[in-house]
């Protein structure tokens, strides 16, 4: 059973947001119960919310990680709206931001600044490189940050080195500073103290570089760029059958080995063929032994080769495209996709990963740009003339 007590109500977090790191980071956060206030640059708001028009008008990254938020304009640069933000600091447990280096400091809005008067305020800096170093303030799009931690130098091709098809050095810096936020808060229960947290896209993609880092210890060849196919396992990744269409299985060990050969190739003799009798030999000859799958899949429609893999417990999946992820039966059959409201209507949208027996996920709507400025305005004590003035004076 449920309860409608989620773990992060009563918690306030105030975001300076834009882009994809800090915006996961604080939908998380508001998934769990978190109030969070997302400050946006009047008229302009957070340009993510530009990038495209693919749903229904709304931009597909926005809608993606800017639920259950509240959206108030405010411009930093005007005394009045800086009085609004301390305002909001007063009565706030923690303060996300992701703008450009020194931004925060030059507002006085870093954590140094603020930790005297707000002892427990957690301050979570997300950045590109972090505070120090030759990069801190070089600029830090997901591409260029995949491709300084390494991770186009390990995928794609042979011939051409690939980006991820999503922003995985934004993804992976949101999620590390949602978790260090979750660990601050636990923390602030023990000491009653606040504190600071710093997370750096490249230091965050660094970590999840750790297998092609030892892999390649003490100068050893690094894994080769295998398109969909494992770098170091084999068979490993797509094949085609006759039809065309294409399956993507994977082999672990030496007992699957013999499994695949003779219940899925049916070509017993493979398995002790010297070319492919251990997993590096397997790897080293893929070529030989890519034609091989692939003459003996040829006659078979898709259906059939994942019917054998099925039958002899060889591990598979479907290569799908985003339209089959839409309808794809497990997350239908587990009841994941639910509803959001927007500015433009109803939209679906899934449930946060990881499943709950003792409270549900906060799926509240998509903020307009603004929606909430009057009403967070009103509860810090402003009266409807002075929230008009800051209106027309373009401070909200």
């Amino acid at each position: 059973m449920t309860s409608s007590q989620r773990p992060l109500e009563g918690t306030t977090v105030i975001s300076l947001e834009h882009a994809v790191a800090a915006p996961l980071c604080t939908r998380h956060l508001a998934d769990l119960g978190a109030r969070v206030i997302k400050i946006e640059r009047p008229k302009v708001g957070d340009f993510a919310r530009q990038y495209d028009d693919r749903v229904d008008g709304l931009a597909s990254h926005f809608v993606w990680i800017n639920r259950s938020k509240e959206s108030l304009t405010l411009n930093l640069k005007d005394p009045a709206g800086m009085e609004v933000m301390r305002k909001l600091l007063a009565e706030a447990d923690v303060l996300v931001q992701n703008l450009a280096p020194g931004a925060t400091k030059r507002l006085g809005l870093d954590y140094d600044s603020l930790a005297a008067e707000h002892p427990q305020l957690i301050v979570c800096d997300i950045s590109g490189y972090g505070e120090k170093g030759p990069y801190t303030t070089k600029k830090a799009y997901d591409l260029l940050v995949q491709s300084e931690a390494g991770f186009l130098s390990v995928t794609g091709t042979p011939d051409t080195p690939s980006k991820a098809g999503i922003s995985i050095a934004d993804i992976a810096a949101g999620i590390y500073a949602y978790n260090s936020i979750l660990a601050a808060l636990l923390q602030r229960h023990k000491t009653n103290k606040g504190g600071r947290i710093e997370v750096s896209m490249l230091e965050a993609l660094a970590e999840w570089m750790g297998f092609p880092l030892y892999y390649s210890y003490k100068g050893a060849q690094p894994p080769a760029r295998a398109g969909a196919s494992h770098a170091a396992i084999y068979p490993y990744g797509p094949f085609t059958a006759g039809d065309g269409r294409s399956v993507i299985l994977g082999l672990q060990n030496e007992r699957e080995w013999k499994t695949f050969c003779e219940e899925v190739l049916h070509q017993p003799d493979l398995t002790t063929d010297p070319r492919f009798d251990n997993n590096s030999k397997r790897s080293q000859n893929r070529t030989q032994l890519d034609e091989i799958i692939h003459q003996a899949f040829a006659d078979l429609q898709i259906a059939e080769v994942i019917q054998r893999l099925e039958k002899a417990g060889i591990a598979n999946g479907h290569l799908n495209s985003m339209q089959d992820l839409w309808q794809h039966p497990q997350l239908q059959a587990r009841q994941r996709w639910t509803h959001i409201e927007s500015p433009i209507g109803t939209l679906p949208a899934l449930l946060p990963p990881g499943v709950h027996s003792s409270f549900e996920y906060r799926m509240d709507p998509v903020p307009a740009l603004g929606e909430h400025s009057a009403a967070i305005l009103e509860q810090l004590g402003y009266e409807a003339d002075v929230i008009a003035e800051l209106r027309d004076r373009e401070v909200i």
